[in-house]
């Protein structure tokens, strides 16, 4: 596993440095939006219940994996927004704010004193983010936004898994990242808005379900064009053949695409059938697709007979499209990853090290940086609170009053 760590710098500046950003979302979605934003610089302050975010009660083998890797670069406050006392502190920080992010259910910020409409009031160039399961408005909006319902409603369990088994849901956070990485780019475009001579704050409503079935592709034209729903293919595509996962001799898999006509025959080539390349079950694209099976058989049986790694040093040699299929223990012991430092072990404020990934993309002239691991329950309340106003004397009575809480213990959690 890499260890330089190049992109740990806890001096870094950062693209978005003034830039700070109030989230009181909770869960993946917001956390992976602000994530990129406190990767690139941005000061961002976790507003968190007096239980903390939801995150850091998910836990493998009592350390909260999860919040440690969403929340490094981050700081955290920690207020009880059920008090007024706690909406009032949280007020006077909005004019110092770019931007405010938020994923209770529509309507729930309103009913805390906090409508949009009024955060502008108090900051006309504020971005207001609002996460839900559904959107703000339409027939679904109050139901519960979990994504597991989202990648069911949105077509993609659907489409995913093999034709003669059950839909297959995702085994991560699919529809949280999708919205995350949508919303952070939705919150760079509404702050150049902001930041145009005449231009202003506003509010983006992002929904889990939009972004997760933007990016399934044309599958409503599909249905309006054929009038059908497609079967559930597997490994295989629906456009292109062959294509799939194939089982190599020592148990492992390799996936390999030859989507245009000339990968193709450098593969027929390769294992030694060129005859098939003017047989008329797979001489063109059509052909193969209406023989698939017998297609994946005779390359199945060829890719059978070698290791996961033969296979792909044979196929590289002849320059046919194949790729091993890893598990995580297999990824990163890998060289290429280790030399690009997809992981790394980065300081941490309760273990010696822990490992996440590196900041994503990479920038030339303003490159990501990590600067600070996730920040404790309520680290940094003192000092932001300084800014409203509160003397040491008036925290201690917020304090004991519940009003912010510090420093509790990592709340206990199911272990993923």
């Amino acid at each position: 596993m890499a260890i330089k760590r190049r992109d740990y710098d806890p001096k870094a500046r950062g693209a978005l440095e003034g830039v700070r950003v109030l989230d009181l979302s909770r869960l993946v979605a917001g956390n992976t939006l602000t994530q990129v934003l406190a990767d690139f610089g941005a000061e961002v302050i976790k507003v968190e219940p007096p239980a903390g975010d939801t995150l850091r009660a998910w836990q493998t083998k009592g350390v909260p994996v999860t919040w440690k890797l969403y929340s490094r670069s981050k700081k955290s406050l920690c207020l009880e927004l059920r008090r007024p006392e706690a909406i009032e502190l949280l007020l006077k920080l909005v004019p110092t704010a770019s931007v405010l992010i938020e994923s209770f259910r529509p309507g729930i910020l309103e009913k805390m004193g906090l409508a949009p409409a009024k955060l502008l009031e108090r900051n006309p160039r504020l971005v207001v983010v609002r996460i839900s399961g559904w959107g703000q408005d339409g027939p679904y909006s109050q139901r519960p936004g979990f994504g597991t319902l989202i990648e069911g409603m949105s077509g993609f369990a659907s489409m995913n898994g093999f034709a003669d088994r059950e839909p297959v849901l995702p085994p991560m956070y699919l529809a949280d990242s999708v919205a995350g990485l949508h919303g952070a780019a939705a919150t760079m475009i509404a702050l150049r808005e902001a930041e145009r001579k005449g231009g202003s704050g506003q509010v983006i409503d992002l929904p889990l379900l939009e972004p997760l079935f933007n990016i399934l592709g044309p599958q409503a034209a599909n249905l309006r064009l054929t009038g059908k729903v497609k079967a559930r293919t597997g490994n295989r595509s629906t456009t292109t053949a062959p294509r799939n996962a194939y089982r190599t001799k020592d148990g492992h898999w390799v996936c390999l695409s030859a989507s245009i006509q000339k990968m193709t025959e450098r593969l027929l080539r390769a294992i030694g059938r060129p005859e098939l390349i003017t047989d008329p079950r797979f001489a063109t694209n059509s052909a193969r697709l209406a023989h698939a099976d017998e297609l994946d058989t005779i390359i199945g049986d060829f890719i059978g007979q070698r290791t996961q790694d033969e296979n792909v040093a044979y196929f590289e040699k002849h320059e046919v499209t194949i790729g091993p299929v890893y598990d995580i223990a297999q990824i990163v012991e890998d060289p290429h990853v280790i030399e690009r430092e997809l992981v790394a072990d980065y300081p941490d404020a309760e273990m010696e090290t822990f490992p996440m990934h590196h900041v994503i993309p990479r920038l030339s002239k303003t490159p990501g940086a990590i600067r600070t691991p996730a920040p404790k329950l309520g680290e940094h309340n003192r000092a932001l609170l300084r800014e409203t106003g509160v003397d040491d004397a008036q925290y201690s009575k917020l304090l004991a009053a519940g009003v912010v809480n510090e420093g509790g213990a990592t709340p206990k959690g199911e272990e993923e």
